[in-house]
């Protein structure tokens, strides 16, 4: 049986390399020496209540440790492939309150999903792109929780001077140790509205996907990568 497979079947196993990768990932972030930006303005906004927090997801594998805990909870979103069972597990393994969604599950239900937790008070996290791509185009999710929600939307980034690109589609970048690092945390101030049509929900996105390749820019500018 492959790899692939012992994942999708087990939990053991899964939450057995989110360990051994939250390890390595938690002593890369230890070792590193961070720059952050826009941590007080998250702070602020969570202050008032929950926010949306959205990525890209080739620059998501930090996230969950740079996310302060402290400040408020977080629910994060996975699927059920073998890396997002074990990101899953990952999330769970550093405090944050993470979700399968099966890839049958409709909008409306994930929206709802969505809504109950953001009522009871807790932050949503995301990857604008998806877990399955295309790299770094923005899909429907994060706008229609953003709508239904009404909740503030929060872009980060993370940038390494130590680290390496996978050979995947998001091409994730993956930091190594004793390293310098940037986190940007940025608002995205765009009015999100109530009812709209295709062509003002794609102009949308755009505007979307700009502010997130910014605030990725931005992280990369601090350590200039």
């Amino acid at each position: 049986m492959s790899l692939r497979r012992r994942i999708e079947k087990s939990h053991m196993l899964a939450t057995a390399l989110a360990w051994l990768a939250g390890s390595y990932l938690a002593l890369c972030n230890r070792t590193t020496r961070w720059q952050v930006a826009g941590l007080d303005d998250l702070r602020a906004a969570l202050a008032q209540g929950p926010v949306l927090l959205v990525m890209w997801h080739g620059r998501s594998v930090m996230g969950a440790l740079h996310w302060p805990v402290a400040d408020g909870p977080l629910t994060s979103l996975y699927d059920a492939s073998p890396i997002g069972r074990v990101s899953g597990a990952l999330q769970r393994r550093v405090g944050l309150q993470s979700i399968q969604m099966s890839r049958k599950t409709a909008n409306l239900a994930a929206s709802r999903i969505v809504l109950k937790r953001v009522r009871a008070g807790v932050s949503i996290g995301l990857t604008a792109d998806g877990p399955l791509g295309p790299a770094q185009l923005v899909k429907d999710a994060p706008l229609e929780w953003a709508r239904v929600t009404g909740v503030p939307v929060f872009c980060y980034a993370f940038a390494t001077t130590r680290g390496r690109r996978l050979n995947s589609w998001d091409r994730m970048l993956v930091p190594r140790l004793f390293g310098r690092g940037a986190v940007v945390f940025a608002r995205f101030d765009e009015k999100i509205p109530r009812k709209s049509d295709e062509a003002a929900r794609a102009a949308l996105r755009e505007r979307m996907r700009l502010f997130i390749d910014a605030t990725t820019a931005r992280a990369d500018a601090l350590i200039r990568r």
